[in-house]
């Protein structure tokens, strides 16, 4: 990647051919994981910045360092239509890279062994990037994201993510052990990962960096490719938030958000979000984006991952929030549901809430609400789901609908009034958009 670093990356290119990763078997796809794949749709990072919805088809997708290509069948899955593209330093990782795709029969896809700072030779502009779990490793991480930005069309995105230095803290002290131990002056291979599990076994229970990087499964079976990516990790290293935002300045390159944006809501680790104590109150609506993750992090660093999408700059489209809508904008507003939301397990899923008229469990099948628990009256959701996996629907049509689904107040067996029904509509999709499952805009 870099000429002035060619031993710590042969180094890491030699981890990856001997042991590549992820070693996801062949026969595992995220087809079905609704969570993986919400988070590999280029829909989600495009509607969160520009409040719109994009087709996939016909997009190029980029698999920045795809390894053994699982990444790049869930970006295959979650964007219908597109073509993707994988680049590795590691040409093991790519042969099974391509048999894992051609397994799922995938063929609108290219797979190079090439390094990230060799991305324009392809002579290609992305709409999307994914680099993940990629960044941490690169002795020049703003470099890296210069090559993914100059290979990147004006309003493409990029996701991409680091080690959390606090999180990630323990497993640094592991690293400097081993290396202490000279277990990592080469590529670790077997007799590495064999004197790394007699050290752990060995160790007592309550030595602190057993206790806290050890889990008890490994007493029982070593697990190479997690030692591998972890405590023999060639080149790894954390990051803070203020970091980050240095690093994208150096690249000339917008944050958009964290990947994983409900999950860094500071006000939440409080007691009584709405009633702060005196200082955060006063501090918290003044400070900026990246003060408000940094303290974030400082109080509760548990994500391994600061897990980030940034773009050229200006590119977001600017739109009224939605909470500021007037009767108009809602009585023109278009709705559609992201589109992982519409598929089978979703529409299988609603279909047995019919027939046992339960809740349909909306985050149970697909997890992106930060742990958050969504579920739907059945009414609601046979109101809004059905039209919506066909098409985007005028939120009047929707109002319609309701209105003949439940024409009556429950509450007061009254007939139930268009301004009632209405606003009980405009609650139900300002909380579902707002959680990442639809999404509203105005035609």
């Amino acid at each position: 990647m870099l000429e002035k670093d060619p031993e710590i990356i042969d180094k890491i290119r030699q981890q990856f051919d001997f042991g590549p990763y992820p070693q996801v078997p062949l026969d595992k796809s995220p087809q079905d994981n609704l969570g993986v794949l919400y988070t590999h749709s280029l829909a989600t990072s495009y509607y969160f910045r520009n409040r719109q919805l994009i087709d996939s088809t016909g997009k190029l997708i980029l698999d920045a360092g795809c390894g053994t290509g699982y990444k790049s069948l869930a970006l295959a899955y979650a964007n219908p239509g597109a073509k993707i593209v994988g680049v590795d330093l590691s040409e093991q990782s790519i042969e099974l890279a391509r048999k894992r795709l051609a397994h799922y029969d995938f063929k609108n896809v290219e797979f190079f062994v090439l390094s990230l700072y060799d991305l324009p030779s392809l002579g290609l502009e992305f709409d999307y990037i994914n680099c993940d779990e990629v960044l941490y490793l690169i002795p020049e991480p703003a470099r890296a994201l210069q090559a993914m930005k100059a290979v990147l069309k004006p309003d493409g995105i990029i996701r991409s993510n680091l080690h959390s230095k606090y999180q990630r803290m323990n497993f640094f002290r592991a690293q400097k052990l081993f290396a202490t131990m000279g277990l990592m002056d080469e590529n670790p291979e077997e007799m590495a990962i064999e004197t790394v599990v007699e050290t752990m076994k060995s160790l007592q229970d309550w030595v602190d960096l057993k206790n806290k990087t050890w889990p008890k499964q490994f007493e029982e079976k070593e697990q190479k490719a997690e030692l591998l990516s972890n405590q023999l990790l060639q080149g790894d290293r954390g990051f803070t938030t203020p970091e980050l935002f240095s690093l994208l300045r150096e690249a000339n390159l917008e944050f958009i958000s964290m990947a994983n944006w409900r999950q860094w809501d500071i006000e939440k680790l409080f007691k009584e979000p709405d009633n702060l104590p005196v200082f955060w109150a006063l501090a918290l609506p003044e400070a900026t984006l990246e003060e408000k993750l940094h303290l974030y992090e400082l109080l509760h660093p548990t994500y391994r991952l600061l897990d980030f999408w940034c773009g050229h700059s200006d590119r977001a489209c600017p739109s009224t929030s939605i909470e500021e809508w007037s009767d108009e904008d809602w009585e023109t507003a278009i709705v559609d549901l992201h589109p992982i939301a519409k598929m089978p397990p979703i529409q299988e899923a609603l279909e047995e809430a019919r027939q046992t008229l339960q809740l349909l469990p909306l985050s149970q099948k697909v997890p992106i609400a930060g742990g958050q628990q969504v579920s739907l009256d059945i009414t609601i959701a046979s109101c809004l789901f059905p039209p919506l996996f066909e098409s985007p629907q005028p939120f009047s049509t929707l109002l319609e609908r309701w209105q003949l689904l439940r024409p009556v107040n429950l509450e007061t067996l009254e007939p139930t009034t268009r301004a009632e029904s209405s606003q009980l509509l405009r609650n139900t999709l300002t909380g579902l958009e707002a959680l990442g499952y639809a999404f509203l805009g105005r035609s």
